[in-house]
């Protein structure tokens, strides 16, 4: 009887390793077989596209290959990719999480609003991780044990914290700096983090983004933590038997979440200081969630990767930054971000159906 054999977020039968063409034919056969394997990955597709789209926008425009372009386009890409690293661990736990927008606005002027105060930055830092850990708790228990539907449970928490962050600011715009009564020492550092550069070139929130990513990366692919999360999503029933707990598993995904939505919505703020709380994040749960399927996590929970997260987030910001540059009208940009929602997320049931027909 052959056993599945699970490696990362890739399950496949158990033929005997000891039997297989791989043992018996020899080194060659083993890179064959490992050659197969890395042909038929889901992040090889979404490489190719992205080498594709950047091929095709090197030639139809002038700027693009620039540095200072490449660089803009890290940039662009990184509060997008910090958030994109903890739905990961979400949609493979097989949920969703649709109030990260609210929650990136929120965290961030909650945090803004403590520096205007006189507070040092470290405290108003912690503020607002705290707020962004609060509202990942607060969606996981509503999505464990009060037993909703994850989706409805943050639709809820979107409208929810959107309405704290109006109330909070009372629907005024944010600003963040001396005249408002911050320290020179607090903003100085508070802006170095949005605006500054490493090496005087790479932007800092581009730094962020790589740091958290290769953390992220770590922590899915080599600790416990995320073979639990990979279990949970892959089913529910047979890690509850493992004795994984699986309530436990998704309310820290959804804490992870909320924690990295508050650091993207303060970068955000360092970058541009001045933020309304009924404008800031609106939309942006899609284009997370779309980065994220985009890179190969799969909507039915146990299959994602960071790499390919990473990729998606790349297609992302490559493709409005190349929409940009041909000059194309932001409503013809809107339907063709749209399109290619729905061809990844049509691609990844049809690879769900294929793998269980």
């Amino acid at each position: 009887m052959d056993l599945p054999v699970t490696r990362g977020s890739d399950t496949v039968p158990d033929k005997g390793l000891a039997r297989g063409p791989a043992a018996m034919g020899g080194p060659a056969s083993a890179v064959r077989a490992r050659l197969d394997r890395l042909l038929r990955a889901r992040e090889i597709g979404v490489a190719l596209a992205l080498v594709v789209m950047c091929a095709f926008l090197a030639v139809a425009t002038d700027g693009f290959l620039t540095t200072l372009n490449l660089l803009n386009i890290g940039r662009q890409i990184s509060l997008l990719g910090i958030m994109s690293v903890g739905m990961t661990f979400v949609l493979t736990c097989g949920d969703v999480d649709l109030s990260v927008g609210s929650n990136y606005a929120l965290s961030g002027l909650a945090c803004g609003m403590l520096i205007d105060q006189g507070w040092p930055l470290a405290p108003a830092l912690g503020v607002g991780l705290l707020c962004g850990l609060a509202i990942g708790l607060v969606n996981g228990l509503l999505s464990t044990y009060g037993r909703l539907p994850s989706l409805i449970a943050t639709l809820g928490m979107l409208s929810v914290v959107r309405g704290a962050a109006l109330i909070l600011t009372n629907g005024s715009p944010v600003t963040v700096d001396r005249s408002s009564g911050a320290t020179p020492g607090a903003l100085a550092a508070f802006f170095a983090m949005g605006q500054g550069h490493l090496f005087g070139a790479i932007p800092m929130q581009l730094v962020f983004f790589v740091i958290v990513a290769a953390l992220g990366w770590g922590v899915l692919s080599l600790t416990n933590f995320g073979f639990r999360v990979f279990a949970v999503g892959g089913s529910p029933k047979a890690a509850r038997v493992s004795g994984i707990s699986v309530e436990r598993v998704r309310i820290a995904a959804f804490m992870l979440l909320g924690v990295l939505c508050a650091f993207a919505g303060m970068l955000s703020l360092a970058f541009l200081p001045s933020a309304q709380a009924g404008q800031t994040g609106l939309g942006l749960e899609l284009d997370v969630i779309a980065a994220t399927i985009i890179g190969g996590t799969s909507l039915s929970g146990g299959e994602g990767t960071i790499p390919g997260t990473i990729l998606g987030v790349l297609i992302v910001g490559v493709l409005r930054n190349g929409l940009i540059l041909m000059g194309i009208s932001p409503f013809v940009q809107e339907l063709m971000i749209g399109a290619v929602i729905v061809g990844a997320v049509a691609i990844d049931k049809w690879t769900v159906n294929r793998g269980t027909g």
